[in-house]
């Protein structure tokens, strides 16, 4: 197995800050309307973690990409899209379908990863 490149890794830790932070504004949301209790921590920390799990595998897939032929590509980012789709379903099949989890605060966290990438451009050394 190749080793995780640093970029991957890096781009990883970004999204998982975002996804926490994000996390803790929709707990404090929950609070404040007075609709927090442990169902929507526990929803929270399963879609949030198969979040960052989707992006983490995004990220290898596109690193074993590379060096490739441009068809291997193709079917190999296909594929992963299927399984990584299946993943999230299954998790937000689980956690609408099992009492323990709140079903907002367990498809809310499935858009952070985007909403990170809104942020990007605002603390972009590069730039």
């Amino acid at each position: 197995m190749k080793k995780v490149d640093a970029t991957v890794l890096q781009e990883t830790k970004y999204v998982s800050v975002w996804v926490l932070i994000l996390s803790v504004l929709m707990q404090s949301v929950f609070l404040v309307i007075g609709k927090w209790d442990y169902t929507v921590l526990l929803g929270n920390l399963l879609s949030g973690a198969f979040s960052v799990l989707n992006f983490f595998l995004m990220g290898l897939t596109v690193q074993s990409a590379l060096g490739k032929d441009e068809k291997e590509v193709k079917n190999a980012v296909k594929l992963s899209q299927t399984y990584r789709s299946l993943m999230m379903f299954a998790m937000l099949a689980v956690g609408v379908l099992v009492p323990v989890f709140n079903t907002l605060a367990v498809v809310i966290p499935v858009v952070f990863p985007r909403i990170s990438f809104i942020f990007r451009p605002m603390f972009d050394k590069k730039q």
